[in-house]
């Protein structure tokens, strides 16, 4: 039986990375993440609950899910696919798409999650670097795939009656070291980069799941991040199926209502989702219209609004709890669940055992409790530090605090500015939807303040004038955004994180054409 600790403290002076392992069924050279998240749960348990953005609901059961894949896996060994080889999908959640993930990883195949929103050329690098035999995608995106890219594509439409024949029982044959996953990082400027990871890496987030995601027997939970990054496939397509518990999940377009409607049909009591998504639940005020039964909230993919905390620690008496890692590191930082965890809204906890976290100054060398620095991580003493690219600190207790991109810090006539800031304040004008604040060339000041803002009212000078005000009354005068520009949307990574990058090389290149 996998041990349980009842409090941090107990859990910081024992828990050993070899625990993970207690959580499954396989060993070292007979593993496979489909069968432990599928085959060997009760078959008429719900596995999967599904919210569509047209307010439809879709529920399934782990044996329907047991026989789909493995009808998937026959029909992908007679189509020639091969332990190794990679199969591409770009589709939103639905019974297709988790019957596909989990039969790619049955067959000892390799997931590449692509976005359903990617354009030809997106799609077309990802299958060049990933050496893609197939491709499942909606008819709708069917197009997008260059022919001669690929083996085959297969739509989603067609799928169930491709497979529907095949033998309903198939045993796996992988080993922890068998290639599952390939996910692109969702870089701001450059290339994505293409990240393995291996059927041992479900060890990591059975970890989280448990910890600090806090899931238990009794929940019901929810991660409304897509499938095509990181947090939406571990934590939303494989973490609850590790324990029997249901995925839940958004398809489509978001609309913050209508999850919270799926979240009160579907008794949700336990959600981790990224910070764009609680505060989409914040903005339609509605929060406490429903009746909701959710006891933990955790979230991860960016810095959470310190309002947006209260808003929730008022509404419902929670604190949204903080997982801080990237694709390359996975997370490292958190709060735990805990009885005597004391969670500090905002921060973004503390370590895992065994790890080293430290801020560093440029050159380096640890920095003491309350100085900014970068934040870093080594998994081996003396091992080489891995830099996060992110300003942060670490107080008296040994919480870890965010401040902003190092690569976003604006130095303006000697000011340092960083845009999370700016960018807080702003959302709290009536006028502002979204915004995304950035450094642009200035041959006075160096760079100065500029905002990207997507607004429902007029576009004005007018407007572009109480925008400013309202941003010098509430930070230093300096911190204002000089120039404004009214957009109709932002450019966005998958797990919603503003490109910020991709906003800045647009001013530098325009400001090369004008010199």
């Amino acid at each position: 039986m996998p041990r349980e600790y009842k409090t941090y403290e107990e859990f910081r002076n024992n828990y050993k990375p070899s625990q993970r392992w207690e959580f499954f069924d396989g060993n070292k050279t007979n593993f496979n993440i489909a069968h432990e998240c599928i085959d060997r749960h009760p078959k008429d348990k719900t596995a999967i609950n599904i919210i569509f953005d047209d307010g439809h609901r879709e529920t399934y059961t782990f044996g329907t899910l047991a026989r789909l894949t493995s009808q998937f896996a026959n029909t992908m060994e007679k189509l020639g696919i091969k332990q190794g080889d990679s199969i591409a999908l770009a589709m939103n959640p639905s019974l297709e798409f988790y019957v596909s993930l989990h039969g790619i990883l049955k067959v000892g195949a390799v997931v590449v999650a692509c976005s359903p929103l990617f354009g030809t050329e997106a799609i077309e690098y990802r299958l060049n670097k990933s050496n893609a035999k197939m491709v499942i995608i909606n008819e709708s995106g069917k197009d997008l795939v260059k022919p001669g890219l690929v083996q085959r594509v297969i739509t989603a439409e067609e799928l169930m009656g491709l497979i529907e024949k095949e033998d309903e029982h198939y045993a796996p044959h992988t080993s922890l070291d068998t290639l599952a996953f390939m996910q692109f990082s969702s870089g701001t400027t450059g290339l994505p980069r293409a990240v393995q990871y291996h059927h041992r890496s479900v060890g990591v987030v059975a970890f989280r799941m448990k910890f600090f995601v806090g899931l238990r027997d009794t929940d019901n939970y929810f991660c409304p991040s897509s499938p095509a990054w990181g947090h939406g496939i571990w934590y939303g397509s494989v973490g609850p199926l590790i324990f029997g518990n249901a995925i839940g999940a958004y398809s489509g377009r978001f609309s913050a209502e209508t999850l919270l409607n799926g979240l009160e049909e579907f008794e949700i009591t336990n959600m981790y989702a990224t910070p764009l998504i609680y505060r989409r639940i914040m903005e339609t005020g509605k929060l406490t219209e429903y009746r909701l039964k959710l006891r933990r909230l955790t979230y991860t993919g960016g810095a959470l609004d310190i309002d947006v905390i209260r808003y929730f620690q008022d509404k419902l008496g929670l604190v949204i709890q903080a997982n801080y890692g990237s694709t390359e590191t996975g997370g490292f930082l958190s709060d735990y669940a805990f009885d005597d965890w004391a969670p500090k809204p905002g921060s973004l906890g503390k370590p895992l055992p065994g790890v080293k976290v430290a801020i560093l100054d440029e050159g380096g060398r640890e920095l003491p409790p309350g100085k900014v620095g970068q934040i870093a991580i080594r998994y081996k003493e003396g091992g080489a530090w891995t830099k996060m690219g992110d300003a942060g600190y670490v107080d008296e207790d040994g919480y870890f605090w965010y401040k902003n991109r190092i690569d976003d810090i604006i130095i303006s006539s000697g000011y340092t500015i960083g845009p999370i800031e700016i960018e807080n304040v702003l959302l709290k004008h009536p006028a502002v939807k979204e915004v995304a604040i950035v450094g642009i060339p200035d041959k006075d000041r160096g760079e100065i303040v500029k905002a990207f803002i997507v607004t429902d009212r007029e576009k004005n000078d007018a407007l572009k004038q109480d925008i400013q005000d309202f941003v010098k009354t509430r930070l230093s005068r300096h911190e204002y955004p000089r120039v404004i520009e009214f957009v109709d949307e932002l450019p966005t990574t998958p797990d919603g994180k503003i490109k910020r990058k991709e906003l800045k090389l647009r001013e530098y290149e325009r400001a090369k054409k004008t010199m």
